[in-house]
């Protein structure tokens, strides 16, 4: 059948390649405009639109998909359906009705939970032991269409939202794939999503990425992997803000009033609620990313050092 494809970020394009790969014909890409990236700040395609250029695949760029020339543009396209996966914008119900099948995204999470922007992010952050990934077909309302299959994935206890990311990105093309030709043999039923197990997953902004010491190591250690890579945790050392990496709990160690830190040789301690955590990488403004270790020897820290305060 006739598909195109729309997405933006680099973690769509495991489904392109798929979708492109697959029996289906890609007749076109839906992507974000060109945007500001780099240094230099100069307008750059969307790592889609990029992946399409090499597979010789038009593209549309609209800035809002509501654009009466878009939707003339999509229709000439003749789709059968659309997949989507990462687009980033709301998709007006003009456009939802032109391919005879719909848009079928794929969402990283178990539909109903963790509806949003970031699913990946807060089923880290909220401790959740298992996530997936579910397509459904997009409706106006936010990822509440319904879904067509899931596939599962366990969160390790070191996985960043990178990590689990990329694991989602890879899994969930196939899914996708499979959705793709379960709808043109037929054999798929969209199933209402089920009212119980509804959560929601807003974007994790950089006020939310500041790690509050008060609160317990574990809860520190899953919102540092919960915010990285992006919008990186962050704390404050001497009024300067100071990115952080993943850290360890540490149980063996002795215990540290919140924020206090204790640099050695090899490790910097910092304080929670409960145990100490180590800190791994941490990128002190204008620096490079370095071990916290040699950040410490670098600013030769005082006795009674707080970070937070």
């Amino acid at each position: 059948m006739r598909v195109v494809f729309a997405g933006t970020p680099e973690v769509a394009l495991p489904s392109l390649d798929a979708v492109a790969g697959s029996r289906h014909e890609l007749v076109g890409v839906v992507t974000r405009p060109d945007a500001p990236a780099g240094r230099g700040r100069r307008l750059t395609p969307s790592p889609v639109a990029q992946r399409a250029a090499e597979l010789g695949v038009p593209v549309l760029k609209p800035e809002h998909p509501r654009e009466a020339a878009f939707q003339d543009a999509l229709r000439g396209l003749a789709p059968d359906c659309c997949p989507v996966v990462a687009y980033g914008a709301l998709v007006p119900q003009a456009a939802l009705d032109i391919p005879p099948l719909g848009w079928v995204n794929l969402h990283f999470s178990c539909l109903p939970a963790w509806r949003g922007a970031a699913p990946v992010q807060h089923a880290i952050w909220a401790g959740d032991e298992v996530t997936g990934a579910t397509t459904f077909r997009l409706v106006r309302e936010l990822d509440a269409g319904p879904t067509y299959g899931v596939m599962t994935e366990r969160i390790r206890p070191d996985d960043t939202a990178g990590d689990l990311l990329a694991r989602l990105a890879e899994g969930g093309a196939g899914l996708l794939v499979a959705t793709l030709d379960g709808l043109e043999e037929g054999a798929l039923e969209a199933r209402p999503q089920p009212e119980e197990g509804l959560s929601f997953a807003p974007k994790v902004t950089v006020d939310d990425a500041r790690v509050d010491w008060r609160q317990p190591a574990v809860a520190v250690d899953r919102q540092v992997r919960a915010c990285t890579p992006a919008p990186g945790a962050w704390t404050t050392h001497d009024g300067e803000r100071l990115k952080l990496g993943p850290v360890t709990p540490v149980a063996e160690a002795p215990r540290l009033a919140p924020g206090e830190l204790v640099a050695g040789k090899r490790d910097v301690l910092v304080g929670t609620a409960t145990v100490p955590v180590r800190l791994g990488e941490v990128k002190a403004f204008g620096k490079k990313q370095m071990a916290a270790a040699d950040w410490a020897r670098g600013v030769r820290l005082e006795p009674g050092t707080v970070l937070g305060g």
